[in-house]
């Protein structure tokens, strides 16, 4: 089920799946729920818990090399913070423009 993270003060970012719930679990937000608001006053904190995740993610070592065709589907070789940054930047924009994000599906 998609996620799509939306803002005034910028292009959407839709998530898929396991990835959008796991953005939504990062960040503090049921995953059951399928609509929400980050406010004004929250988007500090989120954007500080992404900051963190994004270099905690980056601080690890990368994965091997798995040969084609052996790979788990679940495992599509991206990693979490290339998936937080666009969300990232929305939520920084929104900042800066004062104005809240929403989410949904």
């Amino acid at each position: 089920m998609p996620i799509k993270f939306k803002s005034k003060a910028s292009g959407d970012v839709i998530m898929l799946g396991e990835s959008g719930k796991e953005m939504l679990r990062l960040l503090g937000k049921c995953t059951d729920d399928n609509k929400g608001i980050f406010s004004v006053d929250q988007l500090p904190a989120a954007i500080m818990t992404l900051k963190q995740a994004i270099a905690a993610d980056k601080a690890l070592p990368l994965p091997m090399e798995v040969p084609m065709g052996t790979k788990d589907d679940a495992d599509d070789g991206v990693r979490l913070y290339q998936r937080a940054l666009p969300v990232l930047e929305l939520m920084e924009r929104s900042l800066q423009e004062d104005t809240y994000v929403t989410w949904g599906v």
